[in-house]
């Protein structure tokens, strides 16, 4: 018992110590979104979609929750942010070649149509993302019409 208990407050003194570690946060320009959207030309509905379910982590520009300043969920949070960056960041549109652009477009709409995006980890936090039936196929066609854009730019 007296092992338990020096493991219990050797675990509490390590969640009040890393309380203290700070994190960077996503935190850039909403104008970084721009490009994006100037050339890809969603609907209202459509980027308030967009807005909701995939700028937070597929944008320079994530909205934190109150509980990302509590550790380790912030660190968990960064994670994902970084990793959904990493695969697809519409504020980095502007450096995409054409052909980038026409298959990042392809995975985009693949994933949501799959219901693979938005995150379950996500939307356990954030519910108003998840998506509809109605929403993923607005969000799909918006998505595909656009894919076939690009794809008559490169040929």
């Amino acid at each position: 018992m007296k092992l338990l208990k020096k493991i219990g407050w050797v675990a509490l003194g390590l969640l009040l110590v890393i309380q203290f570690i700070p994190t960077e946060k996503n935190e850039g320009q909403l104008s970084s979104l721009d490009t994006f959207k100037n050339e890809t030309k969603p609907s209202k509905e459509v980027e308030k979609i967009l807005s909701k379910a995939c700028y937070d982590c597929h944008s320079n520009v994530t909205n934190y929750p109150w509980y990302h300043s509590i550790a380790p969920i912030n660190f968990w949070m960064n994670h994902h942010v970084e990793e959904g960056k990493e695969h697809f960041n519409l504020s980095e549109w502007n450096n995409y070649s054409l052909k980038r652009k026409e298959h990042k477009m392809e995975e985009f709409w693949e994933e949501v149509e799959e219901k693979h995006m938005p995150l379950d980890s996500y939307t356990w936090t954030h519910g108003d993302a998840k998506l509809s039936d109605e929403e993923i196929t607005m969000v799909v066609s918006w998505a595909k019409t656009v894919q076939e854009n690009y794809k008559a730019q490169i040929k």
